[in-house]
């Protein structure tokens, strides 16, 4: 079954702001049958043409939000088709708002988004929030980190990822992190959250079809894992 997987991973070469990729290297360490396509930015994805079960799009600058969302327009449909069948699709930090209606700038101006979910978001470049998370996704303690000049604002409470124990969800007035639908999950969590949360990667894996996966370096990964939740839970 791990040798039918495929794994695209959308414009690596600069939607890799905090080292996001690693999420990459960690899961071919872990399905080392598996297809990985890496697809560069003036390339058609491969999810246009082809059945995927799993996407991956990592933070990138705010410069590039705009770039990205105009390669994108045109996949809407076939973006929205792949999450209602239940395709994977996992979104870090600041590429979640591509796929919400809107990103406001500064000055008032508004960058349509590709409106796949009904959240904007508020850019503020000369204020940055750095923080640690901990919340809780399908019964699974998530541990991980923040740091972006926007937050998002909308309702999801229907389609959270993660309900907020340490931390902010999607702004500062909310205990919901993230944006769920089926299996797109969205976060602004950045850096190796698959590392960092060895259950939900083994999760994650699991909804791909391979049953009872085997994490590589599993033992210390859950180990790290383990103290790192008891570390942010003492903060």
């Amino acid at each position: 079954m791990e040798e039918k997987l495929k794994i695209e991973i959308l414009f690596p070469e600069f939607c890799n702001l905090y080292g996001d990729i690693s999420n990459m290297k960690y899961l071919k360490k872990c399905l080392p049958k598996a297809t990985f396509i890496e697809t560069a930015f003036d390339e058609e994805p491969c999810f246009v043409k082809e059945e995927v079960n799993f996407i991956y799009l990592g933070p990138m600058t705010e410069s590039r939000q705009e770039k990205v969302i105009q390669k994108l327009q045109p996949y809407k449909e076939r973006i929205k088709e792949l999450i209602e069948k239940n395709v994977i699709f996992l979104i870090t930090g600041n590429a979640l708002e591509i796929f919400g209606d809107a990103i406001e700038t500064e000055d008032g101006n508004k960058i349509e988004a590709l409106g796949i979910f009904h959240l904007h978001a508020k850019r503020d470049m000369l204020h940055r929030h750095n923080s640690i998370f901990i919340g809780t996704w399908e019964e699974i303690k998530v541990v991980g980190f923040k740091s972006q000049f926007t937050f998002s604002y909308g309702e999801n409470s229907n389609n959270y990822f993660a309900k907020v124990e340490k931390g902010v969800g999607i702004n500062k007035e909310t205990n919901l992190e993230g944006i769920q639908e089926n299996n797109f999950i969205g976060t602004y969590l950045i850096g190796p959250i698959l590392i960092l949360n060895p259950y939900l990667t083994k999760k994650l894996i699991e909804k791909m079809g391979i049953k009872e996966p085997k994490l590589a370096f599993e033992e210390d990964t859950i180990a790290a894992y383990k103290q790192r939740l008891k570390e942010f839970q003492s903060l």
